[in-house]
């Protein structure tokens, strides 16, 4: 049996808690499941759901966060959860069924249709705001480019965290405007 290490560790949406654990889950991409019936091609998002008061669940990397209703306490549900995620992994239990390609979201590739400009805003969200959405238990995704708006996806923890609009706002929108003159907004979007 492999050994799984699972630590929660809270993100900026009280809402949401972040999962980690100490090997992959996707290589690549995210999947975000806002309700049981999308489940269909993950037994442990469908599980998760099971589990008193989940509302949402997101996928990526090396961790899962989840987000509660607000009529539940993250103080009891935290230990119950690590122990479920933790022997879930240690039994090789399946995160999807089908084919690997179905479950992530397609990565937005620099294709020739893409131009510059676009290329160059994805290449400045991957490098300096996607760690740091990540590292708060979220994602974001390039959307488009249209006469200087920027729109992105935001999930996980982000999707609905009371900061994000501030993060978004300040944060985000400001490093894109200093980097690239060509932004003049970002907006995020609904996936």
């Amino acid at each position: 049996m492999k050994l799984v290490t699972v630590y929660a560790e809270a993100t900026p949406n009280p809402a949401s808690m972040k999962f980690v654990l100490n090997n992959y889950i996707l290589q690549e991409g995210s999947v975000e499941y806002t309700n049981p019936g999308q489940t269909g091609n993950s037994p442990l998002a469908k599980q998760l759901f099971g589990f008193s008061g989940i509302s949402s669940v997101f996928i990526t990397a090396n961790f899962i966060t989840l987000t509660k209703n607000s009529d539940v306490d993250w103080y009891e549900l935290i230990p119950i959860l690590r122990e479920y995620i933790k022997n879930y992994f240690q039994n090789d239990e399946p995160v999807f069924t089908g084919p690997t390609e179905q479950v992530a979201d397609a990565r937005i590739e620099r294709t020739k249709t893409s131009s510059a400009l676009e290329s160059k805003i994805i290449e400045t969200l991957d490098e300096y705001v996607k760690p740091a959405v990540e590292q708060d238990g979220g994602a974001i995704h390039f959307k488009s480019f249209e006469e200087g708006v920027v729109t992105v996806v935001m999930k996980g923890s982000c999707s609905g965290c009371p900061s994000s609009t501030l993060t978004l706002k300040s944060g985000i929108e400001n490093l894109l405007k200093q980097l690239i003159p060509e932004v003049t907004e970002v907006v995020a979007v609904a996936d």
